[in-house]
């Protein structure tokens, strides 16, 4: 099955936009921005900006986040090689940091920001 359709694409958005609103929501949004963040970086080739919900884990000052079908998704191949600057939504403030995109020992892609000072 091809994962990369428009109605792929149409469903995909639908779940990201409810994702952003119980974010965002009063009463759910404290709890569900401990595990949900968003995302903010420039592509490599187009130069646009973009933002985008992920799942993430957060140790300190290193953030890292899961991607799930990666093969469905282009975002984080901003991130391969020397990586790239992004931007987090945490703890209710804007955070920068360095990302980088690679697999751990089970060959899962994460991408994993080291968040500035």
């Amino acid at each position: 099955m091809r994962v990369d359709t428009p109605i792929i694409r149409r469903v995909v958005g639908r779940v990201n936009s409810c994702a952003v609103s119980l974010r965002d929501s009063r009463r759910l949004g404290p709890l569900v921005s401990r595990h949900l963040t968003i995302v903010t970086y420039t592509g490599r080739r187009s130069g646009r900006t973009f933002s985008t919900p992920v799942g993430y884990s957060r140790n300190g000052d290193v953030v890292t986040i899961g991607v799930r079908l990666p093969e469905a998704k282009n975002w984080w191949r901003n991130f391969t090689g020397e990586g790239g600057p992004i931007t987090l939504e945490l703890d209710g403030r804007d955070r920068t940091g360095h990302a980088t995109a690679g697999r751990d020992k089970r060959g899962r892609l994460k991408v994993t920001v080291r968040l500035d000072g």
